[in-house]
């Protein structure tokens, strides 16, 4: 009943004292020094889930502007460290607070309640706490994604956070497919939109049927191998249509999913689909570059490699995460990367370091914990960070000035 906090907003500060102190076995070699100030972990734990309460606090108050900067802080410090603890304490406090930011905010605060709600599934992981807040949260998602009326970015926003919180929390298979269904119902409609004389097809929705699209790709990869085939044999031969639309971000978005409908389709017995439909879309491929000699290169990589007409292996990547590695090397762990990369942010490295969900997600097995010893062996101190860092740009301008030169030769050459 007393006057209502002053809370500040949540800070990188705040983030990376905290990501430090709370699990500093997670912490990369560089971030330790060796005349660093010692930090009173038990205080700052306090500090900041002081902070926290007061955000959650206001996330009740009148004022949309307060509301929506509320939520933004608890984004941030949920996508930067682990609280699992601190939530599960407050888990229906935080879903009745995003229910009704979703219900009753505007475009701007429906977004921040959306990004919320996928970052409090994210921490809580896949659990009976998880499936609770999804059964609050799933029907108030599906109903702002099909409604109309609505902001396009707040049904975009809600149709990604239906997405990850079902791939998430859902064990109940109806379920799972009665979102995708929700999702088809939304990107469908851009195989069937007009189109100008030119073929080329254009829309304010466009930015929601790519999100839409790329949530139920990600549902389409923990589908069984029965219903996936259902899927390839119902869009395979749709899907090439997107690729001639003029939005640069929906040709990639089309692509990669076709990409992953094929990948999933060798597992399968849907041959003869694999190959008629790489024909459509190498023939395709001129009309959706529109001359430009860059988007052809890149879109002619992606459509051979996943036509399978390209003999090169998937273009694996490597992600670093503390003393970590992972490959990336198929086209369903990138999409699932790319997803969580998106909604975390700078927090994707720590959440993989130290998030359970997440690491057995990627198949990274338990968190990798460090004792002290090693912790010691592995610090740098601030000199030897200098010599290293001074090395290290010589050699990068060295290398540079080398191929400045074979350039400035083949230019006199020529």
């Amino acid at each position: 009943g007393g006057q209502p906090r002053n809370v500040q907003p949540f800070s990188d500060e705040d983030a990376s004292i905290e990501t430090m102190s709370h699990c500093s076995g997670f912490s990369d070699p560089a971030s330790f020094t060796e005349d660093g100030p010692e930090v009173d972990e038990e205080a700052t734990q306090e500090d900041l889930e002081y902070k926290l309460k007061g955000f959650i606090d206001l996330t009740l108050d009148k004022s949309a502007k307060t509301r929506q900067a509320a939520l933004e802080s608890l984004k941030s410090a949920f996508s930067s460290k682990i609280l699992y603890e601190f939530i599960m304490e407050r888990r229906m406090t935080l879903t009745d607070s995003i229910e009704r930011c979703i219900k009753k905010g505007k475009s701007d605060e429906q977004c921040a309640a959306a990004g919320l709600a996928c970052l409090l599934c994210v921490q809580m992981g896949s659990g009976i706490e998880s499936e609770e807040i999804f059964k609050t949260l799933g029907p108030v998602l599906k109903k702002i994604v099909c409604d109309g009326t609505a902001s396009i970015q707040a049904r975009q926003a809600c149709a990604t956070c239906l997405g990850i919180c079902c791939f998430i929390v859902t064990d109940d298979i109806t379920e799972l497919y009665s979102t995708m269904e929700c999702l088809e119902n939304i990107f469908t409609k851009a195989y069937q939109r007009d189109r100008d004389t030119n073929g080329v097809s254009s829309t304010h929705n466009t930015v929601l049927h790519i999100s839409a699209l790329l949530a139920w790709t990600l549902l389409l990869t923990i589908c069984p191998m029965n219903e996936v085939k259902k899927k390839i044999e119902m869009h395979l031969h749709k899907l090439p249509s997107l690729l001639s639309c003029d939005d640069l971000n929906m040709r990639i978005a089309a692509g990669e999913t076709l990409a992953l409908l094929f990948e999933l389709a060798r597992e399968t017995d849907a041959v003869k689909e694999l190959q008629e439909v790489s024909a459509i879309s190498v023939s395709l491929t001129n009309k959706v570059t529109g001359g430009s000699a860059l988007h052809a290169q890149n879109f002619e990589r992606s459509v051979f490699l996943f036509a399978g007409r390209d003999e090169r292996d998937f273009p694996t990547e490597m992600v670093k995460f503390g003393p970590e590695r992972m490959y990336i090397d198929c086209w369903v762990k990138k999409q699932t990367y790319d997803t969580f990369k998106e909604i975390l942010g700078s927090g994707m490295q720590y959440h993989l370091q130290s998030n359970d969900f997440l690491r057995n997600v990627f198949e990274l097995g338990p968190p990798v914990m460090l004792d002290a010893a090693t912790l010691k062996t592995m610090k740098i101190s601030r000199f030897e960070r200098h010599l290293y860092n001074s090395a290290a740009f010589k050699a990068r301008t060295k290398a540079r000035s080398k191929c400045r030169d074979k350039r400035a030769d083949v230019g006199e050459f020529f």
